[in-house]
């Protein structure tokens, strides 16, 4: 079934538009398309009779369910889904080391979720959906994550293809495509992803519109220490990452959404980062947080600005 036909206050002609624009771009020979989408095919006809979502590890299938060349085809093709950024993940007996230890930032979520059950749900920012699996277990209507990135996208379509949750949907849309589901979601979350944007006001003041009333925002987001209302604009990188645009203290970003017009805005967790939670790995060979800090003052980036805090929010419609 397709989610669309509930959002009736969504621009779905647009939307419909743009699927269509992405779906024929899927379809394309170039090698950015194939890279990906070959392996996606070739191991789709494959369904796990083993799923639990209780765990820290995402758990799709168990070992000795394939036979061997299957086994071999999927290993092979979740190896090709490198690097692995959110996890862990355990599939068919594979255990996924990702970058991200994202179960401790879902550990952190849980006593500031509201009830999940039934709700319309956006994931912005979805990556390859290890949240959207950690949310199913609340049993929610629809979890719809929007994930720009091809390699994330068809690493979820693999996954899900595994697991066969028709209530997770993921379209290859970022938070720009957000003002075109107005009144749509009861929970939207948005983790990771305000610091990237350069007009992070404006991006809030899009997702409040796409909230139903009473709906709630669940916010992680990179930040510096701090008291002051104030964000840090780096010259080119922070912590080695271009594309970073303000990093604010935790106090500014609850004046962001506060500004964008949420209320009851609350910040129920945050803390200082360090490899125990993001740190480079089998699954993740490029540099991760260990070459993001000073070697001589952990209080700092390479760069030499302030070293980062994670930040969680939520604030309500």
């Amino acid at each position: 079934m397709d989610y669309l036909e509930e959002f009736t206050s969504a621009r779905q002609d647009e939307i419909r538009r743009l699927r269509l624009e992405n779906t024929n771009r899927l379809q394309s020979n170039k090698k950015g398309f194939v890279r990906y989408r070959k392996p996606f095919e070739s191991v789709r006809h494959i369904r796990a009779e083993h799923l639990d979502l209780t765990g820290d590890s995402v758990i799709i299938g168990s070992k000795g369910e394939l036979p061997p060349d299957d086994q071999q085809k999927v290993y092979d093709v979740l190896r090709d889904f490198m690097p692995w950024r959110k996890g862990p993940y355990t599939v068919f007996g594979i255990e996924i080391d990702a970058e991200w230890q994202s179960c401790r930032k879902w550990d952190r979520v849980v006593p500031a979720l509201p009830d999940l059950k039934d709700k319309v749900i956006a994931d912005i920012g979805c990556s390859n959906g290890y949240y959207m699996f950690r949310m199913a277990r609340h049993k929610p209507r629809w979890v719809i994550g929007f994930e720009p990135y091809l390699l994330y996208y068809y690493t979820f379509q693999t996954l899900n293809s595994f697991a066969g949750l028709s209530n997770l949907q993921v379209e290859l849309f970022g938070v720009e495509q957000i003002s075109l589901y107005e009144n749509c979601f009861d929970v939207v979350f948005l983790m990771g992803i305000l610091y990237h944007r350069s007009s992070p006001i404006e991006a809030l003041r899009d997702i409040r519109k796409a909230m139903r009333p009473g709906g709630t925002l669940i916010v992680e987001s990179q930040g510096i220490p701090g008291n002051d209302p104030v964000a840090l604009f780096p010259e080119k990188t922070y912590a080695k990452v271009p594309g970073t645009y303000f990093v604010p203290t935790p106090t500014c970003l609850e004046n962001w959404l506060t500004r964008a017009g949420f209320c009851d805005v609350e910040i129920f967790f945050s803390h200082p980062m360090s490899n125990l939670e993001q740190r480079q790995t089998d699954w993740m060979e490029f540099e991760s947080y260990d070459d993001f800090i000073d070697p001589g003052d952990p209080g700092k980036t390479v760069e030499g600005y302030p070293a980062p805090i994670r930040v969680f929010l939520k604030g309500r419609v």
